[in-house]
Parts: C-alpha cells; sequence; structure tokens
C-alpha cells in the first residue's frame, strides 16, 4: 500500500484514502450518512455539537470521537451505525435541545385535528397563491369548504394572536380559498399514484369514509364506497341550509363530486346488514376486497356483535394506533369507534386510517399512527408575543370583512405570527431528533426567553435555536466578509454576534442566503415572502476561491 494512504474499516466496510482524510470524509466516501450538525464541507472542523460521535478503536484503544474532526490512521476500526454510538449521539442531541428555544410547529398546528400546515397556507394566502395554498389545505382535509362550515374552529383558540388582540380567521381563510378553488373552472385535484392492484370497500360516506376515500385513492388503491344512503354525504346532509353554521348544499356536492371524479365509486342504497341472504354482509366484503373500512358512524352494541367485532360503550374495539379491528383485514374510524365526534375529528380520522390501510396493503401490516417530532415552547409571555408580533409583516384587521376578496384575505392572512419554524423541512437538528429517538425534555430546565431580531432584507435571527456550531462565522470569514460574524462572551454566556454593535444585515451582506442555507437549526432564517433555500451544503471551496483572487 502506498505510504501515503491509510486503510480503514468502517462498520466492516474497507477504504484506502489518503492520510489526512478525517473519518467522516472517509465515511461519506464509502455512503455512510454520519450525522453533522457543526460541520460544512470546506470549512474547517468545528467539533462542537459532538452528534458525529463514532467508536474509534486504535491500537488495542477503544474511544469516543467527533468523526469530522478525527484523521484516520492505518488499520482504524470505526464503529458508527452500532447501539452504543446512537446513545451517545441521542444524548448530544438531548444536550442540545434542553436550551432550545423554537416551536417546530405551531400551536394551532397542533390545535388542528387534521394536523393542518395552518402557517404554511397563511403564507400562501399572504402573497396571493392560492393555488398552492389549497393543495396545501387538501394534503389534510378533503372536505375543505364543507368543514369550514361546522368546524368549532379549534386552530383558532391556538392561535397565539389570541393573546394579543384576536386570533387569526384561519377558517374563514380556508373556505375563502376552498370555495374560490371549487368556482374555477379547473378545481384542484391531487394526482393519484399509480394504480396499487389493491382494493378498499369503505362502509359509509359521512365525513370518515369521504375522506378516506379521498386519500386511499390518492394512494393508487380502487375505492368502493357502500352507504344505504343514495347520496353520499352521511350526516352532512343533515347539516344542510343558509342558516350560520349549515352546509350550503352547493358546495357539499362538488366536493363529493371531486372525490368521485378522482375514480371513487360509489354504491348508494347498499347497508351492511348481518345476514349474507339479506344484502351485503362483511363476510363478502372481507371475501371480495383487500381491506375494509367500517366509517359508517356510531350503532348498536347489537349491530356490532352481529357482525362479529368486539365493541365496548363507545363503539367497535380497534387497535389506537392502526385503527385495525380484531379482524386484520377489517379497519374502523370516525364515530363508529369514538361515538359521536365532530366533523373535523372525523374527517382526522378519515385521513389517518387511510394512511394505516395503505401500510397495510403494501407492507403486509399497518403503521402507527404518530405525531412527527417537534419541540414546543409552551405559553409565551406578553413581552415575547410582542417581539413575535413585530415579525408579522401587517397587522391587519380584528374584524371579519362584509366580503372576501384577495386582498382582504392577503391581510387577515398577514397578521399570522408564523409561530412555526420556518426552516423546518430542512432543520437537520430536527431530523436527527427524529431518526435517534430524542426525547427533548430528557435535560430541559426552565426556558430561556424567547427572542427574534428581523431584517430589513429578510433574514430573521432566533438567538434561542442557536448551538454556536460557527458554520456562519467560518463563512464570513472565508468569504473575508467586511465585518462578520464572531463568537461574543465567554463560557455559558458566550452567543454569536455582530463585531462593534454593527447590525446583522451589515454583517452578512451578499452571504446572508448562504448563511441560512448553512444553518443547521434555523436559527437563521428568511422571513415570508422571501427565498427559501434548502440546500444545506454548500460550495464554500468556489466562494474561497473566488475572494482569494
Amino acid at each position: 500500500m502506498n505510504e501515503a494512504h491509510c486503510r480503514v474499516s468502517i462498520d466492516g466496510r474497507i477504504i484506502e484514502v489518503p492520510r489526512g482524510t478525517t473519518v467522516l470524509q472517509a465515511a461519506r466516501q464509502l455512503g455512510l450518512d454520519i450525522p453533522t450538525l457543526c460541520y460544512l464541507e470546506g470549512l474547517k472542523p468545528q467539533t462542537s455539537c459532538l452528534v458525529c460521535t463514532v467508536k474509534v478503536i486504535e491500537n488495542g484503544r477503544a474511544r469516543m470521537m467527533p468523526a469530522c474532526g478525527t484523521p484516520v490512521s492505518d488499520g482504524m476500526v470505526v464503529e458508527s451505525e452500532t447501539a452504543e454510538v446512537a446513545h451517545v449521539r441521542r444524548r448530544a442531541l438531548e444536550l442540545i435541545l434542553s436550551d432550545h428555544v423554537g416551536d417546530c410547529f405551531a400551536p394551532c398546528h397542533y390545535a388542528c385535528p387534521a394536523r393542518m400546515d395552518i402557517p404554511t397556507v397563511l403564507r400562501h394566502i399572504q402573497v396571493g397563491q392560492l393555488s398552492e395554498a389549497i393543495a396545501t389545505i387538501k394534503r389534510a382535509v378533503a372536505i375543505p369548504a364543507t368543514l369550514s362550515y361546522v368546524c368549532p374552529r379549534p386552530c383558532e383558540k391556538g392561535c397565539r394572536r389570541h393573546y394579543l388582540d384576536e386570533p387569526v380567521m384561519i377558517c374563514q381563510l380556508s373556505r375563502f380559498v376552498a370555495e374560490k378553488d371549487l368556482t374555477s373552472d379547473a378545481p384542484y385535484s391531487p394526482p393519484c399514484q399509480p394504480n396499487s392492484g389493491r382494493a378498499v370497500a369503505v362502509v359509509g360516506a359521512g365525513p370518515t369514509g369521504l375522506s378516506a376515500a379521498f386519500y386511499l385513492r390518492q394512494a393508487g388503491h380502487q375505492v368502493t364506497i357502500f352507504d344505504s344512503a343514495p347520496q353520499p354525504g352521511g350526516r352532512l346532509r343533515q347539516m344542510i341550509g343558509e342558516d350560520a353554521g349549515r352546509v350550503p348544499i352547493d358546495i357539499l356536492d362538488a366536493e363529493i363530486a371531486l372525490i368521485l371524479r378522482s375514480g371513487v365509486e360509489y354504491r348508494g342504497e347498499t347497508p351492511l346488514v348481518t345476514s349474507e341472504q339479506s344484502g351485503l354482509t362483511l363476510t363478502l366484503l372481507t371475501r371480495q376486497f383487500d381491506a375494509v373500512l367500517l366509517a359508517f358512524g356510531e350503532q348498536s352494541q347489537g349491530f356490532y356483535r352481529a357482525i362479529g367485532l368486539a365493541c365496548d360503550n363507545r363503539g367497535l374495539v380497534v387497535d389506537r394506533g392502526t385503527f385495525q379491528t380484531s379482524l386484520p383485514q377489517v379497519f374502523a374510524a370516525g364515530s363508529a369507534i369514538r361515538g359521536r365526534v365532530s366533523v373535523a375529528r372525523s374527517c382526522a380520522d378519515g385521513k389517518s386510517v387511510a394512511e394505516c390501510i395503505d401500510a397495510f396493503l403494501r407492507e403486509g401490516h399497518p403503521r402507527n399512527v404518530t405525531e412527527p417530532f417537534g419541540v414546543r415552547m409552551g405559553r409565551l409571555e406578553k413581552e415575547e408575543l410582542d417581539r413575535l408580533a413585530q415579525v408579522a409583516a401587517r397587522s391587519g384587521k380584528e374584524t371579519p370583512p362584509q366580503e372576501w376578496d384577495i386582498e382582504t384575505a392577503r391581510e387577515q392572512a398577514g397578521r399570522c405570527l408564523h409561530c412555526d419554524c420556518r426552516a423546518l423541512p430542512v432543520c437537520r437538528l430536527r431530523q436527527y431528533a427524529e431518526r435517534y429517538g430524542v426525547d427533548p425534555n430528557r435535560y430541559r430546565a426552565q426556558r430561556a426567553r424567547f427572542e427574534i431580531v428581523s431584517q430589513p432584507s429578510g433574514v430573521i435571527f432566533e438567538p434561542g435555536k442557536c448551538i454556536l456550531c460557527g458554520i456562519c462565522v467560518e463563512l464570513t470569514e472565508s468569504a473575508r466578509a467586511p465585518l462578520g460574524l464572531t463568537f461574543i462572551g465567554r463560557g455559558f454566556d458566550v452567543r454569536i454576534g455582530v463585531p462593534f454593535d454593527k447590525s446583522l444585515e451589515e454583517a452578512l451582506g451578499e452571504l446572508a442566503a448562504q448563511c441560512v442555507a448553512a444553518c443547521p437549526t434555523g436559527a437563521l432564517s428568511f422571513r415570508e415572502g422571501k427565498p427559501q433555500l434548502t440546500l444545506p451544503i454548500l460550495r464554500v471551496q468556489n466562494l474561497s476561491s473566488q475572494t482569494s483572487r
């Protein structure tokens, strides 16, 4: 072997690399994904986050070392994907999150039974992107216009703006977008995946059944809805009317028509019965379909027992994580398992059970419905809310307009405080926390005060999310920026700041977009309407070569 090279083993795989290569670089050459937060290719290793820790065995001695700053040696053995190393990385992430001040998801998101991405919807509306808004809405809710008339608006109760003046009119904004779409020449219908060759029977055409059918069809499955009524809609048909809190019939019919137009078949006047001699039975459905969803609403315990399924005083007994009944092929959701619930909850159940059935059909077993990883700040003090409100694009009107149009909708959407993390899709801290099953509250003490700094250029800095990785400091130094960023203070009081009390805008200058893209935690981001960069790895070497000429 060439003396300028070394041979190293990483998780049992041998690679020969030049001396001076780090363990991280060698692992990447093998296609291995060692997590990093404080490292950026082209910059010197910071070795501060310890999320890239690996076990290094060298000359008979085993040590835990940061992969980004540890050079390889000949004969070195490295362990990366082991339970022992995962435990160390998990604890490193939990220590980082112990003083993390920021929300992954907004309070309105958690309050919404369907977990709609409300801040993103409002950002779309704010800049007049109604087609993007309806697409985001329909990722969570199959019949948004109908739901907006009967929803108890839990999202608005969770809105932080509620503590300042009045909540954002989320429900009415959703209605405006959904009805605008329904009356357009080409109402939005999400594309369906290729035919899976699997068929699902949905018993019940109420909000749960319609929602489940909508998402199952998108997943590529053939869906047939059975119901005792001649028209689909279930209990929604009982809510039709012109008064407040009632659903206009043309809205309900239009949204149902969109679902059926996607390829869902409806067989009305076909109730589920207990005797095979008199019609459609559960046994017959399990013979003819790959999966069956019972979404027929609240029934008597006698009926549940007659179709051969266990029940309690609320309804059918299911696995609460998968909606699966005692018959593996049969699922149940909505009022059939909970008793009478809101339309919003029924719609949410429909989407969740569709995901479980889809996994069952593709993988042979359903996946548990779980919440994505998220850190929560909890309730903010008035002073903290005032800081957050200063970043909102505009204050807008607190009272409902007489008539909605695009300008009033944009103004109302502009009242959103955007409590969610703007960097959520690319936040590596959250991605790794989810991967390693992190408990964000393991070492959490009293929360630090929430701070947010907004610049006219659109750059936002949230000090509570900063992990002092030093990437932005190194970027500005490598580009020889006139001012740049630096570490200020000592010990536990150290922070990222701008020299000479200058502004963040003056420090970053033309490097703002690159620093935002490189930030691993969303401490640096762009305000709504500004470009959202999604590439965490930058061409730093190109940048350095340009500035060194």
